[in-house]
Order: structure tokens, then sequence, then C-alpha cells
């Protein structure tokens, strides 16, 4: 598999350095769409700090991804869905934190969660 990153600068607002416009994959051999993930704990308890939500929610896909034989290396988009506005400074630092360099095409939006108690859910898509 390759992956080539689009991040054109002309006719287009600039993109910050975390993230790309856009990320193509040439000949991925296998594709894993990861369900939005919650800040759950084993035991399916929600962290009761947004910081403590944010690694939980990027230990949980590690997991996910390790279980297909991948990392965060593989992912090719992520999407983050914030119960508040005010958690996007937090959700980028832990974002940033956990893909350590690897920069992919993000979406960040707030929505109303299905529990009050789940304050991030984030999805990715990894490729391998």
């Amino acid at each position: 598999m390759q992956t080539v990153p689009h991040n054109p600068t002309d006719g287009i607002y600039p993109a910050t350095p975390d993230y790309i416009h856009a990320l193509e994959v040439r000949q991925p051999n296998r594709i894993l769409y990861v369900a939005g993930t919650m800040g759950l704990d084993a035991q399916g308890v929600p962290g009761k700090t947004l910081e403590q939500q944010l690694a939980l929610i990027w230990s949980n896909i590690r997991t996910i991804l390790a279980s297909a034989d991948m990392t965060v290396r593989n992912i090719v988009r992520i999407t983050s869905y914030l119960r508040d506005a005010s958690y996007a400074d937090a959700n980028q630092l832990a974002r940033i934190a956990a893909l350590d360099g690897h920069v992919v095409p993000t979406t960040a939006l707030v929505a109303q969660t299905l529990s009050p108690d789940w304050l991030v859910e984030i999805e990715v898509i990894a490729a391998g």
C-alpha cells in the first residue's frame, strides 16, 4: 500500500500542521472501518474527565487496530464527535499525541452523544 498526501495551497485555505486536506490510498490490501469509539474502560465505565476519556478512546482504538494487525500508522481518516465545542483543543492535542507525527485528514463535529456521560466519540478508517 502507498499513501500520497494531497495538500494543495493554491486556491484553497491552508491546512494546519496537524492535518492534511486529503490522503490518497493506493492499492490497499485491507481497509478497516472502526465504529465510533468512546472513552469507556473495559467494564464500559466512562472516564470521569475529558482527558481520561480521550486517553481511553485512543487506547481502545489502538486495541482495535492491533486486533487487525494494524497500528495508528495505518489510520487514513479520523472523525471526532465532540459533545461541546470547547473540547476541540483537548481533542486535537490527544490526536496529535496519539498519532505521533502521522498526519491524516480529520474532521471534528459537535454533536449530541447517545449518553450524556460520553464526551467524545472518535471513528477511524485504517488501511494496510
